[in-house]
């Protein structure tokens, strides 16, 4: 627990996936085939906890959603980045630009897509309803699963590590 409190207080820029890590997973269509996503409240306060901390914040997904560009806009997401197919080339492209090192990086996903990224992450989450994969290279696994105030978890427990405290 102790490397993991200090993996997560050097972060300087926290990245997430959205679906299942965001939003519980499950896509919703509307008879105009229209995407409907819903996000936690909570996870969208934790996020603003971490950007008044002065954490930087990145969206890297697979999919395009009109919905996730709006909850990126909402939030004040600087780094959003849709329809990645390789989110370890899209990370350390972003990374150069903002001239960090992965030890200063935290990333939080759930599916076979995200092993590279949370690989090469300083700090990497996961959900608890994520892939056996995922949650295998994952340090820290939140209790919530998916959509259902994980993300909060992750924040609260940066937060944490940051002031120097064990517990969120």
């Amino acid at each position: 627990m102790t490397e993991l409190l200090a993996r997560a207080a050097k972060i300087e820029l926290m990245a997430f996936d959205i679906d299942g890590v965001m939003t519980d997973g499950r896509l919703y269509y509307t008879d105009t085939g229209q995407e409907i996503k819903a996000f936690n409240t909570q996870d969208g306060q934790g996020l603003r906890l971490l950007q008044q901390a002065g954490i930087g914040l990145a969206i890297v997904t697979g999919r395009v959603s009109g919905a996730v560009a709006a909850r990126a806009r909402d939030l004040e997401i600087p780094y959003l980045f849709q329809s990645v197919s390789d989110k370890l080339a899209c990370m350390n492209a972003l990374l150069a630009q903002l001239h960090l090192s992965w030890e200063s990086v935290g990333y939080m996903g759930d599916d076979m897509i995200d092993l590279p990224v949370l690989r090469a992450a300083g700090f990497a989450a996961a959900p608890a309803n994520a892939h056996a994969r995922a949650l295998a290279e994952a340090g820290f696994v939140t209790a919530a699963r998916g959509g259902e105030g994980a993300v909060r978890e992750v924040c609260d427990f940066i937060l944490a590590a940051r002031e120097g405290r064990e517990d969120p």
